[in-house]
């Protein structure tokens, strides 16, 4: 290997180092899958200047001083730019002024793709992703960087449902702006000549506030009201799509996820006791009375967690694996289903910031 190979070798090792120290870990793997993942996003000067940065958004005149060892003020800002827009990096306004972070690969660098990735991107991100380092940093995260919230249907008045808990008050609390996309874990089964069995709808993937304004300054989505992107929700749920916003009380995006593509919902199947690592104020229950076991329950649910008890063909709810979804209540035709809130319930932290601040000093 030549000098500048090694040397460029070195500052992705170093890069891994970095990230690994963020607030959700990104852990080296053995047969230099990180490594692989790191070459496809970012270039070695780009790598560098990502060194300078943490999982908290930094203004860019810090970032700047902070690099001024290796590059002049013009070629930062210049490789901070070509990160972001390869989704390498993130990048948010405050009162005007730039900051810029480094993030996870979930929820991170994957999305930013902003549902077109490249099939170089999915052969590097794959191979990575599917470590068993990377997959049990990614379910230790305390709390988890997602959580389930109920379909409108499943809610009723005496739950008392928290804004952050109900799709519709979360979307109105935002102010915008509002950009639907591909979901890029449906975009990866596509390409992969493996379409989805849920919906035929391409555009499902919400992003709102900052995590919209990042899409939009990298034209990619497609801006929509608040009024629209209630409708594609609405669209999400009837499709029989869970619902998985942000972990936080102003949550900047919501994912709506099938069991077949999603990558969260693939690993919660695989968990032996997934609610373990999951967030989610509510769990479903069934009034054996009233359940006539036509099964129209397991069908809709996305994570196996609804089986019929034998010889009585009742339904019954895996406690273990039920996240709380209210896809199986509205359902059911004999009203059998209902939705339980959990008491006590968990608040989720105020934003983004403080959800990752609060991952960080529950790392071990």
């Amino acid at each position: 290997m030549s000098h500048t190979g090694r040397a460029h070798d070195d500052v992705y090792h170093l890069l891994q180092q970095h990230l690994d120290r963020q607030a959700v870990g990104f852990p080296a793997s053995p047969a230099g899958a990180d490594i692989t993942f790191l070459a496809a996003l970012f270039s070695p000067d780009e790598a560098r200047v990502a060194l300078n940065l943490s999982y908290r958004p930094m203004p860019q005149d810090q970032v700047v001083a902070a690099a001024l060892g290796d590059f002049s003020s013009e070629q930062t800002v210049a490789f901070l730019e070509s990160a972001f827009q390869k989704g390498a990096i993130g990048w948010k306004l405050k009162d005007g002024v730039p900051y810029w972070h480094v993030m996870p690969v979930v929820i991170g660098m994957y999305e930013a793709q902003d549902g077109e990735p490249t099939r170089e991107f999915l052969a590097a991100a794959g191979a990575y992703m599917q470590t068993r380092a990377y997959g049990r940093s990614l379910a230790s995260t305390t709390p988890s960087q997602m959580r389930t919230i109920p379909i409108g249907k499943s809610i009723t008045a005496e739950h008392h449902v928290a804004t952050y808990d109900e799709i519709r008050a979360l979307v109105r609390s935002s102010d915008g702006p509002f950009v639907i996309m591909k979901c890029i874990c449906r975009e990866e089964e596509r390409i992969e000549g493996k379409p989805c069995t849920q919906t035929s709808r391409l555009e499902t993937c919400l992003a709102m506030g900052d995590m919209a304004a990042m899409v939009l300054r990298r034209k990619h989505g497609r801006e929509i009201s608040a009024d629209e992107a209630l409708d594609i929700l609405q669209q999400n749920e009837d499709d029989g799509l869970v619902l998985q916003p942000a972990n936080a009380q102003r949550a900047e995006f919501v994912c709506s996820c099938c069991g077949c593509c999603c990558g969260m919902l693939g690993l919660q199947k695989r968990l032996p006791k997934p609610v373990d690592f999951w967030t989610t104020n509510f769990y479903a229950a069934v009034t054996r009375d009233l359940c006539n076991g036509c099964g129209a329950c397991i069908k809709r649910c996305q994570v196996n967690a609804i089986t019929l008890l034998e010889p009585d063909h009742v339904a019954k709810i895996n406690l273990d694996r039920c996240i709380g979804c209210g896809l199986c209540v509205p359902t059911c035709p004999k009203k059998a289903m209902t939705l339980v809130r959990k008491d006590p319930g968990t608040v989720p932290p105020k934003d983004e910031e403080e959800l990752y601040d609060t991952i960080r000093a529950n790392r071990s």
